[in-house]
């Protein structure tokens, strides 16, 4: 069964917004990974010269702050990316989508 240009042109479509999703993310990652080494880097050098030593300069919370709510966000930029949603799942939405449907069928004949 052949496809028509039409379905094509739609699934190519699809397929480039998807990979421009996914590189994105990738890029995203990246960029996360290297600035918060830097940053991480820096921190702990600025922390060491005050006199603390390594593990304490390792182990302070400012030297993980900005990667933990950073992170958070590149996880949510994942969860779109790869359509992991736990919350709201396709049967969810079917779910829903019959509710309303049957809720629309008996308010019409409410009025039939």
């Amino acid at each position: 069964m052949e496809l028509n240009e039409f379905e094509q042109s739609d699934k190519l479509i699809r397929a480039q917004k998807k990979v421009k999703e996914l590189k994105g993310f990738y890029i995203h990652l990246l960029v996360y990974v290297l600035v918060n080494l830097f940053l991480m880097t820096i921190t702990i050098t600025a922390i060491m010269s005050a006199g603390e030593s390594f593990t304490e300069a390792l182990f302070n919370i400012g030297t993980f702050s900005t990667p933990f709510f950073w992170g958070i966000g590149l996880a949510f930029h994942a969860a779109k990316v790869f359509s992991f949603n736990p919350f709201f799942s396709k049967d969810w939405e079917q779910r829903q989508i019959s509710k309303y449907v049957e809720q629309e069928e008996k308010d019409a004949e409410k009025f039939r």
